[in-house]
């Protein structure tokens, strides 16, 4: 076999190709991943942390999937932190601190020992097509490498350009070239593509800073990661919070105009949900302070990451507006903060299989869709890697919907929405979020890895051994005691697992007491979203009216008729997702589909 000859290619080394690469070749194939630096796989260039609220709940999908981020997490964290705990157990999110060099180097060590898997060094110009088809890949030294199967991760590395004040140049990340001819091809296959932006705060000298002027962040005594198995959490390192003051927006305000972002020369968009300081002073202007959440980058804890402050202002104005902090006044830069932008793909152009619809084989994971944080890359990534797999072996596609898990969810966004500004996940994205929980994403998605592969034996038997627990421990509460009791034992309870336990009258694991408790405790609103699951899935595959229909139906709002103009969805559901679509206007296109109205041509097309 030509040494060269691959059965899929994954074209980047971060969250995204790394998990792609993963689960391919754990079905499998033989995999080729493709990176510029072999020891930088995995890499995290900006937060050295992973979870949070719906971006864990991603991280656990990943995990009852088989994939690869959840096993470095276990071996790579710092300290532990699960969000939310006020609140109910849909909303809450476990959050990890990194080691990040230890990280990167666990993920690299899994790829290069991995038998299925060869790492290459190389920069990629073009992916070679003929007749629609992808046939492999030739790098910047001219060698080609094929396969039937590419899955592109770029990152940010697409047209790169990092921005720090007026200054800029060309890179994807600090000190790492750019994918210039890459992108220009892209275009000339006629894909649809954008700009976007995100950015990363300058990195401190521990030893420079005051940690008594700061809150210390208290860690949290868990017996679960985002593995299956239960692991003890030993918090090793602290992180504390600090907070910007009128001076330090005093300072960002008068050099506004310095800022990359503000003087025009950055085109593409930044992320909403995580803005860098700039746009924090300038859009939040009756806020007097700004959380810092500082945080270790390694074990050794020689940098600090400071959470919240990134920035593309010059050298001299970061440092200014960092000494004003209180805790910061000595503090010395290690590394200036900067913006990056970057070229996108805009996600429409893909089905939920992740391929690209205008070209067999193509399939694009992680920031090339728009997206930002490891956890969505990653998300993407596994899902990338099982469809290439898949298709290499002539199977049909793995989709996941909406009201299975969080992947599916944000897939889902992505190929009908499509995006303006990088996007993130939360929670409040899920129609169906208390059925969708941390607790409960091995009993969703355990079976469905092991049949495709990507779930080992010893993991599944573990599943099963843990299903069976709580299978009988929900079914003895039941039978043991009324319902009224039940309820009344499981409201307003501050810690579930003394009450659980005393229903059952022993001990089950740790992830049971947690899922036993949410059953009880929203038994009947989980009844009522299965039921409303059942409902739109009566209409998951009902075409759209003809445009020619809508524009003529009586009630429907002229906004109404512009917004599905826009995004053009092909079936009911796909329209019942447009942002400020009403209840009433899904009614009329019902209304409008049962009778009998000219449908839209090609209802499962996605959009």
């Amino acid at each position: 076999m030509n040494p060269n000859q691959f059965n899929v290619i994954v074209v980047g080394g971060g969250h995204a190709g790394i998990e792609a690469a993963y689960a391919a070749a754990n079905m499998g194939c033989k995999v080729a991943l493709i990176s510029l630096d072999k020891n930088k796989l995995g890499l995290m260039p900006c937060n050295p942390s992973v979870g949070g609220v719906g971006k864990g709940h991603i991280v656990f999908e990943v995990s009852a999937l088989g994939g690869l981020m959840p096993k470095l997490c276990t071996q790579s964290y710092l300290q532990v932190r699960m969000l939310n705990t006020k609140k109910g157990p849909a909303v809450q999110g476990l959050r990890l601190q990194i080691d990040k060099e230890k990280y990167a180097a666990l993920a690299s060590k899994a790829m290069q020992e991995h038998p299925l898997i060869t790492v290459i060094e190389t920069m990629v110009n073009e992916v070679l097509v003929e007749d629609n088809k992808v046939i492999g890949i030739k790098a910047s030294d001219n060698i080609s490498y094929f396969a039937s199967q590419i899955v592109l991760t770029t990152g940010t590395f697409l047209r790169g350009l990092i921005h720090i004040g007026d200054y800029n140049y060309p890179a994807g990340r600090r000190d790492e070239k750019a994918a210039t001819q890459l992108s220009n091809f892209l275009l000339k296959l006629n894909l649809k593509m954008g700009r976007l932006k995100t950015g990363t705060p300058p990195r401190l000298a521990t030893d420079s800073i005051d940690f008594s002027k700061l809150e210390k962040q208290e860690a949290h005594d868990l017996d679960f990661l985002f593995e299956f198995g239960q692991h003890h959490a030993i918090n090793t390192r602290d992180c504390y919070i600090a907070h910007t003051n009128e001076k330090t927006h005093e300072i960002i305000r008068a050099n506004l105009h310095k800022s990359a972002m503000y003087s025009g020369n950055i085109k593409g968009v930044g992320p909403r949900y995580c803005p860098s300081i700039e746009d924090k002073i300038a859009r939040f202007t009756d806020k007097a302070s700004h959380h810092i959440f500082v945080e270790p980058e390694t074990a050794e804890y020689v940098e600090v990451y400071p959470s919240g402050i990134s920035t593309s202002l010059p050298a001299d104005v970061q440092e200014q507006f960092i000494h004003s902090i209180q805790g910061f006044e000595s503090a010395k830069i290690v590394k200036l903060g900067y913006a990056v932008e970057y070229d996108f793909v805009h996600p429409d152009q893909l089905d939920r299989s992740l391929e690209v619809k205008a070209i067999s084989g193509l399939f694009l994971a992680g920031q090339i869709n728009g997206t930002t944080g490891y956890e969505e890359a990653a998300g993407q990534g596994i899902i990338a890697g099982i469809n290439a797999a898949l298709k290499s072996k002539g199977k049909p596609p793995f989709i996941l919907d909406r009201d299975e898990s969080y992947i599916g969810i944000m897939i889902d966004d992505l190929i009908t929405m499509g995006i303006d500004e990088p996007y993130r996940m939360f929670t409040s994205r899920a129609e169906h979020r208390l059925i969708l929980r941390q607790d409960n994403v091995f009993l969703r998605l355990t079976t469905k890895g092991y049949e495709l592969g990507t779930v080992n034996e010893a993991m599944y038997q573990a599943f099963l051994q843990e299903k069976e627990e709580l299978e009988k421990a929900l079914a003895y509460i039941e039978k043991t005691y009324k319902h009224e009791y039940i309820v009344q034992q499981v409201e307003n309870v501050e810690d579930h697992k003394p009450v659980i336990q005393a229903l059952l009258g022993y001990s089950v694991s740790t992830r049971n007491l947690l899922t036993i408790f949410a059953e009880l405790k929203y038994k009947e609103y989980i009844k009522r979203e299965y039921r409303q699951i059942e409902k739109n899935n009566k209409y998951k595959n009902m075409a759209m009216p003809a445009l020619e229909v809508l524009k003529g139906m009586p009630g429907l709002s002229t906004e109404m008729q512009q917004k599905i103009i826009r995004y053009k969805p092909a079936t009911i559901a796909q329209a019942a997702l447009i942002p400020g679509m009403t209840p009433a206007a899904i009614s009329l296109l019902i209304l409008a589909c049962q009778n009998k109205a000219p449908r839209a041509h090609n209802a499962e097309q996605k959009i």
